[in-house]
């Protein structure tokens, strides 16, 4: 063996006894946390509270829980599986995020392109500033154009029509941004005429930005935005029920729904439904447990799966590095939904601090997480070398399930690693 290859070898071969030495020394969850874990969800679908669930726990690469709960449609009663499809809605985002992360790591895109670059109707779009006493809303330029990292990390001025003060919910609801048929492009253009909220940069708010992204993507790239992502990540990932559209009967009837009483989760598949021709890079995938499980690893791993690189270290490093934090010059919204002690990367939620709740909200520092208002969620914890799934439909029910299930996860390890 030449010399080159035998040190080569030699520090892989370190470098594998590091990782598994760094392995042994991490706790499996605990048999009796387990079953605090299916207990819990046990009694969510006996007591007629959720439809059913299915949950996945998968540390150092393998599933050491993976359970289904109750049903897929209490129409059919067919019962919840690991291939039940399920909305995943704003869990596309990180996934979008990642497609827009590629493109930046080719040289494609730039974090400081303006998106009237890509969306020239951006050139023209004012900030709204509510003005007291006055029946009109005051436009103003802004300070700077909105740009790809204000997409990428919720900084734009973008919103959604239910969020900010009651001219910012007036102005979107009567804009009809989701009338009659449309594209991805055409949305765009459709955000791009109504005012910003804030100035770019300066407050994360919750919106349409990675829409937006969505629609980037497609101009760049010649494709669809389903194209681009099942060319360059779902299919590599091996994620091939994970798509925006169900065009076959067997796969429709692998769909999860939701109780008929959640009247909000209910309007909101009507409205996907309603537009099959919108993939939503913001909230329009459909995905299963064991495909969402395959991206989550290769988080874990770094930006890395099964011998395939996503995206460069360094650029995988700036995806999940805190870019609203102290320093930014950023406020946090009043619905600032990555929570107590997260900040936000690019498209992801990561966790900074213990946060200011006692005893703080159970994980670790450096995790990554995100959910979704179909109460989907996951998380991905490297100092537990864990990535762990929730994947259930409520509305109504998922902010009180979701850190119940979070802390029941954490409460599977000793009392030192269930905390910052």
């Amino acid at each position: 063996m030449k010399r080159r290859e035998f040190l080569v070898g030699a520090a892989m071969l370190a470098g594998s006894m590091a990782q598994g030495r760094a392995a042994a020394s991490i706790p499996a969850p605990s048999p009796d946390g387990l079953d605090r874990i299916t207990a819990y969800f046990d009694n969510e679908v006996t007591s007629g509270r959720l439809p059913g669930a299915v949950i996945l726990i998968q540390q150092h690469g393998k599933p050491v829980y993976l359970k289904t709960f109750g049903v897929r449609d209490t129409r059919t009663g067919l019962a919840m599986a690991p291939d039940t499809i399920f909305a995943v809605h704003s869990m596309t985002k990180p996934i979008t995020c990642l497609g827009a992360m590629m493109l930046i790591d080719e040289g494609k895109l730039a974090l400081t392109d303006p998106v009237s670059k890509y969306v020239p109707l951006f050139a023209g779009t004012k900030v709204g500033v509510e003005q007291k006493g006055a029946s009109t809303l005051k436009l103003v330029q802004p300070v700077r154009p909105v740009n790809i990292e204000d997409l990428l990390r919720h900084t734009s001025g973008i919103s959604y029509d239910y969020i900010g003060a009651p001219w910012v919910m007036q102005v979107y609801k009567a804009a009809n941004i989701f009338e009659g048929p449309f594209n991805n492009r055409q949305f765009a253009d459709r955000i791009a005429k109504l005012p910003l909220t804030r100035q770019p940069g300066t407050l994360w708010r919750y919106g349409h930005s990675t829409d937006v992204i969505g629609a980037i993507i497609e101009i760049i790239s010649g494709q669809t935005l389903y194209e681009f992502l099942k060319d360059r990540i779902l299919d590599p990932l091996g994620m091939s029920s994970t798509k925006f559209v169900l065009k076959t009967p067997e796969e429709r009837a692998r769909m999860a729904r939701p109780l008929s009483s959640d009247l909000v989760l209910l309007q909101g598949e009507r409205d996907r439904l309603a537009h099959p021709e919108w993939e939503s890079g913001g909230g329009g995938l459909l995905s299963t447990i064991t495909d969402y499980q395959r991206f989550s690893q290769m988080l874990l791993n770094g930006g890395e799966f099964e011998g395939k690189r996503y995206l460069s270290p360094v650029a995988f490093k700036a995806m999940t590095t805190d870019h609203v934090g102290p320093g930014s010059g950023v406020g946090r919204d009043y619905y600032y939904f990555p929570g107590d002690g997260f900040g936000y990367g690019y498209g992801i939620g990561v966790r900074t601090d213990p946060g200011n709740a006692k005893p703080p909200p159970a994980g670790s520092l450096g995790e990554l997480k995100w959910d979704s208002g179909s109460g989907t969620y996951f998380g991905v914890d490297p100092k537990l070398d864990m990535v762990y799934l929730l994947m259930q439909q409520t509305q109504t029910e998922r902010s009180r399930i979701t850190p119940a299930f979070k802390e029941l996860v954490y409460g599977c390890y000793p009392p030192g690693l269930r905390r910052p």
